[in-house]
């Protein structure tokens, strides 16, 4: 399977999906999004197929959003798109695509539905939260 990652390795949430995606038995293709930006095409793509507007993909914490007028809500997804594109760190993160689908993994454990196998467990978040149990269950 081909898991691919839109990450942030600043992001504790995206370092946690990478380790379970990884942790899983996937090599994933890894994008480093500040680095190579986004494309309109590509992210209008992974907005539909994820369920996502621009405006629900919008990070608006730690993010830019608010100094550029983003988070009015008169300001239509056309715009917020653009200046995504502008500005590739107004993207939420990590996306994640697989065979099963797109997602936005925010919370982290959002990855588990688009992976063939679990991780073995026990496996925690950075901050420790309990994520598969020892038995290989998924808690919570």
């Amino acid at each position: 399977m081909t898991v691919v990652i839109h990450h942030n390795p600043d992001c504790g949430t995206s370092r946690n999906v990478l380790a379970i995606i990884a942790a899983a038995g996937e090599t994933p293709v890894v994008i480093s999004y500040l680095d190579t930006g986004w494309t309109r095409p590509q992210l209008l793509a992974l907005f539909a197929a994820a369920d996502l507007t621009p405006r629900t993909a919008l990070r608006t914490t730690k993010s830019p959003a608010e100094a550029l007028g983003l988070l009015d809500p008169s300001v239509d997804d056309d715009a917020v798109l653009a200046v995504m594109l502008e500005h590739p760190v107004l993207v939420n993160r990590p996306i994640v695509y697989s065979p099963k689908g797109v997602r936005l993994c925010r919370p982290s454990e959002a990855v588990l539905d688009l992976l063939d196998r679990l991780p073995p467990g026990p496996m925690a978040k950075e901050d420790g939260s309990l994520l598969i149990d020892a038995e290989g269950n998924r808690v919570g």
